[in-house]
């Protein structure tokens, strides 16, 4: 059991443990979610929440955990944030919906004029609204398609952009998200992503993968699409279903290059790696790209359903009616996510950088010390650690990186796989040295555990 109180009178920082895993209470809610919920989801163990403070969540058992997923980076202020709660409460008690779409909401408006002020590039910015990171993605496929009269897109192996069919049909992470779904959107190509570790030309690691940017002059606008069919490139900066993945530099600058000379318009999907998880506001940023459309969600609101088609405003001319949604820029949405941008800009964006810089010197010897570690990568507090059976091949070692996962529960640390054989370090961007110091230690455990029983 891992237990650390603190203060008698403050709450804890890290786990406390206090039944076998699952206990009774979970294993009832367990077979009762058997029985009613959609068996599409995937859990990979069997966490059954029910409150959460900062970095903690307690299950229904009183076992308390140290959060290292975050609702997959959604919650980038921790749990219930008391500034985010109170945001939250007020405009409850005020207005909880009214439709951005056919009336003017004072705070949509608000949070549209914050959210252009910080993303990149001096042109001006316009900004769309809806519910989650695969709405945005619909959107910027909309709107791309829209200003151009264009119809096609190019996306990348390994990306994960959403699985409504418009954004399902750009994912190209795992074929059980587009299996049995019939026909997608067509006239979209993929292309290999720029992946350091892993190079898809055979290059010696690290490496600036910058052939995966001129792959699109060299092969597929001469044999497979004229590029001025083509609508818009969609990348994530940093993949993060695909294995947290960062894209070199090199390659991001010179793929702005090839869009700008095609006038193909740039699309960065910041769904996870955006709202200051990498020490800054955007991953892009690190490159200093300038995306034509960004889309952002999770992290945006702490919780909150929301996320934004953030677009240079002379591409953003689509008429009324062209696109809307309901819920999009719900007011209660907008409310935490003002609060939540507060913290960002005050505090949490430096934090990351902090605590995130922390985490990787701790980590960077991993791949020295266990065999087992192929890799460790990312950006602030968007980490990725691979996991491989040997070093020299690179064989992924999925089943190995399950094992830890699961391990690191055991002990109380949450956290969750990336790709087919990563673990994904995401933690609330509030959290400190103790809480990092206590998941780079647990984790590390748990790899050596794991690798001396293979």
């Amino acid at each position: 059991m891992e237990k650390s109180m603190g203060a008698a009178t403050s709450k804890p920082k890290l786990p406390v443990l206090l039944t076998p895993l699952p206990g009774p209470k979970a294993k009832d809610v367990i077979a009762r979610d058997a029985q009613f919920v959609s068996p599409s989801y995937t859990r990979g163990y069997p966490l059954v929440a029910k409150k959460g403070s900062g970095a903690i969540v307690e299950d229904v058992d009183g076992n308390q955990f140290l959060d290292f997923a975050a609702g997959i980076a959604v919650v980038s202020t921790g749990h219930c944030h008391p500034r985010v709660v109170e945001a939250i409460q007020k405009q409850a008690a005020e207005l909880i919906h009214i439709s951005g779409t056919d009336f003017y909401v004072p705070n949509l408006v608000e949070l549209a004029e914050r959210l252009a002020a910080v993303a990149p590039g001096k042109e001006a910015k316009k900004v769309y609204f809806g519910n989650s990171g695969t709405e945005a993605i619909e959107a910027a496929i909309k709107l791309a398609k829209y200003h151009t009269r264009r119809d096609k897109i190019i996306a990348f192996h390994g990306c994960f952009h959403g699985r409504t069919l418009g954004a399902l049909s750009l994912t190209a992470s795992k074929a059980v998200q587009r299996k049995g779904f019939g026909s997608l959107l067509g006239g979209v190509f993929h292309i290999p992503y720029p992946n350091s570790y892993r190079c898809p030309y055979g290059n010696p690691s690290p490496c600036t993968c910058v052939e995966s940017a001129t792959f699109l002059e060299r092969e597929i606008f001469k044999r497979l699409v004229d590029p001025e069919e083509v609508a818009a490139v969609f990348i994530e900066p940093i993949q993060g279903e695909g294995g947290y993945v960062p894209a070199p530099k090199e390659f991001l600058l010179e793929l702005q290059r090839i869009c700008r000379k095609n006038g193909i318009l740039l699309v960065c999907d910041e769904v996870q790696s955006g709202m200051g998880r990498t020490g800054k506001w955007w991953a892009g940023d690190h490159a200093g790209i300038e995306p034509d459309i960004l889309c952002v969600a999770k992290g945006i609101a702490s919780g909150m359903p929301l996320s934004a088609t953030i677009a240079r405003a002379s591409v953003m001319d689509w008429k009324p009616g062209a696109h809307a949604s309901t819920f999009g820029g719900n007011p209660v949405s907008v409310a935490a996510a003002l609060a939540t941008m507060e913290l960002l800009a005050s505090q949490y964006i430096e934090n990351a950088k902090r605590m995130g810089d922390f985490l990787q010197s701790r980590m960077a010897g991993w791949p020295e010390r266990h065999k087992i570690v192929g890799d460790v990568r990312g950006k602030g507090l968007m980490i990725g650690i691979e996991i491989v059976r040997d070093q020299k091949t690179k064989e992924r070692a999925g089943e190995f990186r399950n094992d830890i996962v699961n391990r690191a529960f055991e002990k109380g640390l949450l956290l969750l796989g990336a790709g087919e054989n990563s673990i994904r370090v995401a933690p609330p961007l509030m959290i400190d040295e103790e809480q990092a110091d206590f998941a780079a230690r647990t984790l590390e455990s748990c790899i050596a555990d794991v690798e001396k029983s293979a």
